[in-house]
């Protein structure tokens, strides 16, 4: 698979590793990962693990935004 070629400078690429190191990291991340994982195990779905990561991933990343937009629009 590799890393996506982009042209973003190495100091930003190191900054997303570590904001979604300590997201992955963090217990919070973990209980949301472990919930799916039990809701898609009952739901018979296929790469649970992986699904459950990658769901889990994308709600923490989309967090920041939601707040964002809220902070722009009050």
């Amino acid at each position: 698979m590799g890393i996506p070629k982009h042209d973003f400078p190495d100091e930003e690429i190191k900054k997303w590793i570590n904001h979604i190191s300590l997201i992955c990291l963090s217990e919070e991340f973990q209980s949301l990962k472990k919930e799916l994982e039990t809701i898609y195990l009952q739901a018979n779905m296929k790469n649970v693990q992986l699904v459950a990561f990658q769901d889990a991933l994308y709600a923490f990343l989309n967090q920041g935004k939601d707040e964002k937009a809220q902070t722009v629009h009050a």
